[in-house]
């Protein structure tokens, strides 16, 4: 790492708890408290013998008498209150987990140098009776698009932006530091929230490299919020913001057995956030359990005045954690499995076991209605996986969600860029011509980059189109959001007058949160299975229409609650760092 990062290693090692390492010692015992002479756990996973030779878990040290480990923030809390922690310690303890995993997983970007000066300054609000609410003194990561008004870079993984200056924060990191949580640093992620590029490794940037996922070090980690994902799932944080234009934080928090909620475009301000589409970005949570995810949720929601789709939310008073319920809520619950639409198209092996688990949510009392369709899927499902181009490979660009996002790209990464200092990338064409000038580290040409096999299709494309709001940009985006929304998930909840509470969709079928994008429209994904072959999870989703954030979570906390009473397997499990000894080099 950057000396930066070791220095702040060495800080975080000067506030570690004293019972970790002693303060006052004499010459000898200086040296022998810097040799980790126990024999087990090591700091790396044990060595095995056979298949599973490169294959281990990372042991994870208690802080100061405490399992840090899969801790929920109010385990934290009360750790506080109890006095047994502090956030200054907190914060020590997964800096040294990043440390520990982060050269394997390569899911943070870049540490808060601010990070223990913040906590020490919470710690100090907490004495005077203070605490500003649930996520007071909790750390979390951000996404590196989204922007931090700070020391740290804010790139979307990409050198050209490098010390560019952001005007503000975002308007969720300025949330959630009202809220007193602790932003800890940026997480790596798929340059350009994967815009820049059609054919490329998802979770690659220049600036991050390849992050990977601690269930299977060589798979697809999902993304583009391959860092925020993969970072909650190893514990180096407890709670990581990511951004969702399709499929951006379901597809990598169901792949790393993450909760992640997707909300309503405009639930959460896109202010500060480098974009793709104003139609359908959104900014939502990572998180392990879906108490956590509300906290998150309660912590970044809300109008904003330089995000006009803001004004018009339809959020409770009170927030989303007065939603949270037990397994006795799923009493009466109506769900509809859109089987054609979506369900059809699962591996086998993900439809049996989810099958079976959706059985144990019938068992607690809620009624299960298979065949609940949207009526326009034959014409906005592709039958071979997630094509956002879908319209175009049929014959039909004004059906196509691309057209829609190339134009919104060429216009929305334009005002973004307008308010940046220090820089002189002011436009999509600056993008790409940097990108054709360092071709050999940014993969500006087809053919040269392993990680961006198609260079930057994807920016060609949107330069193509020069922003124009033509007749055809207006009737893709009326196609996508009428066959999509009330000829869609709305008909498919409606069931004919038999109202559902939600859909249950499988989200590792790309197509499902690629409906739910176009719609601008929430989806919540719990964390559910586990493939035999490869050891990567897989969930299961809760979908539903504007603004049934509250819906969602109510039923997606009591599917949990069932999960974590009734001895199912189907559930959160931790990473077995499958192949952590392989070389990291771009997965696609």
């Amino acid at each position: 790492m950057a000396p930066l990062h070791v220095w702040l290693g060495l800080f975080a090692l000067a506030f570690a708890s004293p019972t970790s390492h002693t303060q006052t010692i004499n010459g000898t015992r200086l040296i022998e408290s810097q040799v980790l002479d126990s024999p087990y756990p090591y700091q790396f996973p044990l060595l095995q013998n056979g298949s599973l030779s490169n294959s281990g878990q990372f042991p994870m040290s208690l802080c100061n008498g405490f399992r840090l480990e899969e801790a929920t923030i109010d385990q934290l809390q009360q750790a506080m209150i109890d006095g047994i922690l502090t956030s200054l310690q907190i914060v020590s303890c997964y800096v040294q987990r990043v440390y520990q995993t982060d050269e394997y997983l390569n899911a943070v970007m870049e540490l808060n140098p601010d990070l223990f000066e913040i906590a020490n300054d919470l710690d100090a609000e907490r004495k005077q009776g203070y605490i500003r609410g649930p996520l007071h003194g909790i750390p979390f990561l951000v996404k590196d698009n989204i922007a931090t008004k700070d020391k740290m870079e804010t790139t979307a993984g990409s050198w050209m932006l490098l010390g560019s200056v952001v005007p503000r924060d975002a308007h969720v990191v300025h949330r959630l530091r009202e809220s007193g949580a602790i932003l800890m640093g940026h997480a790596t992620l798929s340059e350009w929230a994967d815009m820049r590029s059609n054919s490329y490794s998802e979770g690659y940037s220049a600036r991050g490299g390849q992050a990977r996922s601690p269930y299977n070090l060589t798979q697809n980690p999902g993304g583009s919020s391959s860092g925020s994902g993969g970072a909650v799932a190893a514990n180096l944080v407890p709670f990581a913001l990511g951004t969702e234009t399709d499929g951006s934080i379901i597809n990598p928090a169901e792949r790393n057995s993450l909760v992640g909620i997707k909300p309503t475009v405009g639930l959460t301000s896109r202010s500060g956030v480098i974009p793709e589409s104003h139609n359908q970005d959104t900014v939502g949570c990572f998180t392990k359990t879906v108490r956590d995810g509300a906290y998150c949720l309660d912590g970044i929601y809300g109008v904003d005045p330089r995000d006009n789709y803001t004004l018009v939310q339809k959020a409770p008073v009170g927030g989303f954690a007065q939603y949270l319920c037990s397994k006795d809520a799923l009493k009466g619950a109506k769900f509809g499995l859109p089987w054609l639409s979506f369900w059809q198209l699962a591996p086998s092996e993900q439809q049996e076991q989810l099958l079976e688990f959706i059985d144990l949510i019938r068992s607690a009392g809620a009624t299960v209605i298979n065949g609940t369709e949207l009526p326009t899927w034959q014409m906005i499902v592709s039958p071979d996986g997630w094509d956002w181009d879908y319209g175009g490979t049929r014959g039909y660009i004004n059906e196509s969600e691309y057209t829609v996002v190339k134009v919104d790209f060429y216009n929305d990464i334009a005002a973004y860029l307008a308010d940046l200092n220090n820089t002189n990338i002011r436009s999509l064409e600056d993008i790409v011509q940097y990108n054709i000038d360092n071709v050999g580290s940014e993969g500006g040409m087809p053919g040269v980059h392993p990680a961006f096999k198609s260079g930057q299709d994807g920016f060609n494309a949107a330069l193509a189109t020069k922003g124009v709001m033509n007749e055809t940009y207006w009737q893709a985006l009326e196609f996508c959001h009428r066959t999509t929304r009330e000829e869609g998930i709305d008909a498919a909840l409606y069931n004919n007058g038999t109202e559902l509470t939600a859909l249950l969709v499988p989200p590792d079928v790309g197509q499902t949160y690629q409906v739910a994008a176009q719609a601008g429209y929430p989806m919540v994904t719990l964390p559910a299975g586990i493939s035999s072959e490869t050891g990567m999870p897989f969930g299961l989703a809760l979908m539903g229409t504007a603004w049934s954030e509250s819906t969602l979570i109510k039923y997606a906390s009591a599917i949990e609650d069932l999960q974590l009473t009734s001895g199912t397997r189907y559930k959160r499990t931790s990473p077995q760092w499958l192949e952590y000894r392989s070389k990291n080099i771009p997965i696609n």
